[in-house]
């Protein structure tokens, strides 16, 4: 059982109410019962236990009559604030990190999944350890070693720092292999669309509604973390496959996200991203804006987009039109809105506005084709080889000056962006 507490300083009180209400359902999934739960909104933090003595005695006093065993802080943890709230309230503490980090611990099935769980859990323990003094030192033997020796705690840093570096060297080789298979994809004009979206979103069951597929589903927030990829079928007959990837969620974890990135990597890859949200949940413009800042975060937030609203058969008849009249009203606006101008409603339970989401598919994938092209860059501009390298495939490269002449097989809107971008030059403009 599990005593949830969260504490809110820059955000309104309606903001902290859903990612308490968020945390809840992280402690569910995580297999917890909670039995109790407790906001705090203060100005600033209190370094010894973020909350306070005041809070930690109620909070406290409310765990031991509620029968908790555990206590859930919806906030980072210091290694300071982690002891003492543990010494005071006389319980287990977890924060909010290594909540989703025991839940991705328990969701890991493939090799590559569990590396990077470890991975992640290391190097959030690293810092994290406490010693008990040279009480547990380590002696050693022979002519000058009757010192005190090397303390628990050293020997115990020095053991998840090597263990660090092989599960790095391990992920090292995953990203080989990934890479190994995406330029097979490549040498095949196999195009990848990719499923991204804040968790239980219904990601897992627009995969399986495309592909006709298999996968697990749940509505356990985090219920699908290991990728998966299945052949996707549209009416122009062209070789596509759809990537499914792990949900995002409100303040993830910087580290958690470089743990991951061999695996998020498939959405370097793609020709279209697929962004899922929740048409059903109330504040599915914050989910959308955590997904945003996690893509630019990754990276790919220049790559196509193609919008869907999922779940539509949740929404009531009002809320529905709603929704249809924000969409259309998009569409109809003559200037374009960006990577997600094109939007589309539909529900993957029922099979609703799946045909739609096919042919949009299939037409923004037509839209933006394939091209061989030859670009002259400066040999400064870091960006455009950055981006050539990795949303495009580079066939040749030769440096001539000041110059670098690269010839690839890029997206037509990526060929228009960096010609665009370069300077103009009569002398040899790149072409098709």
């Amino acid at each position: 059982m599990g005593w949830a507490s969260s504490r809110r300083h820059a955000a309104t009180l309606a903001d902290a109410e859903e990612t308490l209400a968020e945390l809840h359902d992280l402690a569910t999934s995580a297999g917890a019962q909670v039995v109790g739960s407790n906001l705090q909104y203060s100005p600033q933090p209190d370094p010894a236990t973020l909350v306070g003595r005041g809070k930690v005695e109620e909070v406290r006093a409310e765990a031991r009559a509620a029968g908790a065993d555990l206590v859930l802080f919806d906030h980072d943890l210091t290694p300071t604030q982690l002891r003492n709230l543990e010494r005071a309230l006389d319980r287990k503490v977890l924060d909010r990190t290594q909540l989703i980090l025991d839940i991705f611990a328990r969701r890991a099935r493939t090799r590559e999944g569990q590396l990077q769980v470890e991975l992640a859990q290391l190097n959030y323990l690293l810092p994290r350890l406490g010693g008990r003094g040279i009480l547990l030192s380590r002696l050693g033997g022979g002519i000058g070693t009757r010192g005190p020796g090397e303390q628990q705690l050293e020997s115990d840093r020095r053991r998840i720092r090597a263990r660090i570096r092989k599960l790095q060297e391990g992920i090292e080789r995953v990203r080989s292999q990934r890479a190994l298979h995406r330029a097979h994809r490549r040498a095949q004009n196999f195009l990848t669309v990719a499923l991204v979206g804040y968790t239980n979103a219904g990601k897992s069951t627009l995969f399986n509604a495309l592909t006709r597929s298999a996968v697990a589903t749940s509505s356990r927030l985090f219920a699908t973390l290991d990728p998966t990829v299945r052949a996707l079928e549209l009416e122009s007959r062209r070789p596509v496959l759809l990537s499914d990837t792990v949900g995002f969620i409100r303040k993830l974890p910087t580290h958690l996200v470089a743990a991951f990135r061999a695996t998020l990597e498939e959405l370097e890859e793609a020709s279209l991203i697929l962004h899922v949200t929740d048409a059903s949940q109330t504040e599915r413009e914050e989910q959308d804006a955590a997904v945003e800042t996690l893509l630019e975060a990754l990276g790919v937030a220049p790559t196509p987009r193609l919008h869907v609203w999922n779940k539509i058969d949740l929404l009531e008849g009002p809320e529905r039109a709603r929704l249809a009249e924000l969409v259309e009203g998009r569409a109809s606006k003559p200037e374009p809105l960006g990577p997600s101008a094109r939007e589309v409603m539909a529900s993957a339970l029922t099979g609703e506005g799946l045909e739609t989401l096919r042919r949009r598919i299939d037409e923004a994938l037509m839209e933006d084709p394939v091209i061989e092209a030859q670009f002259e860059l400066s040999a400064s501009d870091g960006e455009g080889l950055a981006l050539l390298h990795r949303h495009g495939t580079v066939l040749a490269t030769r440096q001539e000056d000041s110059r670098v002449l690269v010839r690839a097989r890029v997206a037509t809107s990526l060929r228009n962006r960096l010609c665009r971008a370069a300077p103009s030059s009569p002398e040899a403009p790149p072409k098709d």
